[in-house]
Order: C-alpha cells, then structure tokens, then sequence
C-alpha cells in the first residue's frame, strides 16, 4: 500500500505540452517504450493499518507502454537483514502492486481526446501481500494541466478480495515535473501521488474492518535524477489511511497510526 518514487513512465510530463494521442493511422505501437529501477528505501514514521513504522525496504519497480497497454507496478521486499528489532520483522516480507491501463484511444483507433484529457483508458489497480487481496477497476486518463505537464488520473471502485465485495472507491493522481536542469543532463524534480479513498463501509463490524469512510495520503517528493541513478526525499502526508480512523483499535492492533507525517529517503539505480 506504499508506492515510493514515480517513474520513468512520467517523464514525458514535462514543460512541453502533452499530444493527444493518435492511433487513427493504426499504429497501436509506436508510443512503446519500458523501463525498470531498483529503489533502496528508508522509511520513517510510516503511517498505516497499525502502529507507525521506521524500516527499510528494496523495491523493485518497472512499467511501460506496449500497444493498448500501459503499466506500471512494483514488488517490496521489506526488512532486507532480517533483524530481528526491525518494525517488520514478523510481518509480511512482501507486497506487490500492479496497475496495468489499456487505451480506449489505441483499441478504438479514434481520438477520444478533449480539453485537457489526452487519452483514456480503462484503468485496473491489484494488491497483495499475504494479508492484502485488492482489485480496483474503473476509468482513467492522462490530464495536461499548467506546470505540471501531462498528469495521470485514474477513479476505481475497490473489491475486496479477501471479503469478496465491494467497498467504496478510490480517486489517484500522480506527477512527475522536472524544474531544474544542471548542465551534465542531470536533473531536480518535483514528483508525487495523491490516494484518497472514499465512500467505504464505516459502520460498527462490518467485514472490512474500516472504521472511516474516507482517507488518504499525499506524497511530496524533491529528487536529483541522473541517466543511472536518482536520490531523493519524500513527506508524505496521511489522513485515515486505507479507511481506519486514527487512535482506533482493530482486531490485530490495540492502536491504528493513520494519521500524520511520514518521511522517506531512496537510492535508485536504473536499467
């Protein structure tokens, strides 16, 4: 439920306008492209579904662009020294996330571009680890707005998959801005996500757990960016994360941090 740098997938959200997109000469393919990072993560006062967190993590993280599909995802591997004092340790040693999208522009062959709106897509969003089963589905597109350049924004419905229902929905945006450049080709940017969940079941025992309808977090992060490697810092802010109020007690922790200020710091190197 962490996602930790955006990608190379967004570094066409430049100061240059976005194009809409154009597969009207059948050509579903010539937008294709992939990429992959290997990101050494610190994670401080991590906010979530229980007490907060300070660990460390290795992710591996990729994506891309092949014909009709748009994908991006990531698999965590936490608490790498199996340290025995860690907040992890215990705790799932994994979490994957994927969030493939096919065009509708590129199925369709037509330009479904309008106003600010590039391209749409029908957007999908799954989550694991051992206690974790969601399937997000809904509509997503990339959004030209001022400075920020093309930005990617995505609405689901969530299904439980561990419940086996439905429990409100989720509202994601992500950016990836470039704002200083140094004479080398390296770079600074402003890049960061939104999560915010709404609409979910909060009344008294229900199946999910939830005890708020609404929540989220908010990620903030400056970056130097070289062909090979990056480093960066990250605040991310939270609200009730994932639906649990905070101060709450749940069924497996007499406390729920979900709230407040979290801190992270990541070394990525790039294939």
């Amino acid at each position: 439920m962490r996602k930790s740098l955006l990608t190379l997938s967004l570094l066409a959200a430049t100061s240059a306008p976005a194009l809409a997109a154009d597969y009207s000469d059948g050509d579903i393919h010539k937008n294709d492209y992939k990429w992959m990072q290997f990101n050494l993560m610190g994670a401080f006062n991590e906010k979530g579904a229980g007490p907060e967190s300070t660990h460390d993590y290795l992710e591996m993280e990729f994506g891309g662009r092949s014909g009709i599909f748009d994908l991006y995802g990531y698999v965590d591997v936490f608490n790498l020294t199996s340290d025995s004092g860690s907040d992890k340790a215990g705790a799932d040693k994994m979490f994957m996330k994927f969030a493939p999208r096919m065009s509708l522009d590129a199925v369709t062959g037509k330009d479904l571009s309008f106003g600010p709106v590039k391209e749409l897509y029908v957007a999908t969003l799954m989550e694991w680890d051992n206690s974790v089963n969601n399937q997000k589905i809904g509509l997503g597109s990339d959004v030209e707005l001022p400075w920020f350049g093309k930005v990617g924004m995505n609405l689901y419905a969530t299904y439980a998959g561990s419940q086996k229902d439905w429990n409100g929905f989720q509202f994601s945006t992500n950016w990836f801005k470039p704002f200083h450049f140094f004479e080398n080709g390296s770079f600074i940017s402003y890049q960061g996500y939104i999560d915010y969940q709404f609409g979910m079941d909060d009344s008294a025992g229900n199946k999910f757990n939830t005890t708020s309808s609404n929540g989220g977090a908010m990620f903030n992060g400056i970056y130097w960016h070289s062909d090979r490697y990056a480093i960066g810092y990250g605040l991310k802010l939270y609200k009730d994360v994932y639906g649990f109020k905070d101060g709450e007690a749940l069924p497996w922790t007499s406390t729920v941090e979900s709230s407040g200020v979290g801190h992270y710091i990541a070394v990525t190197y790039k294939f």
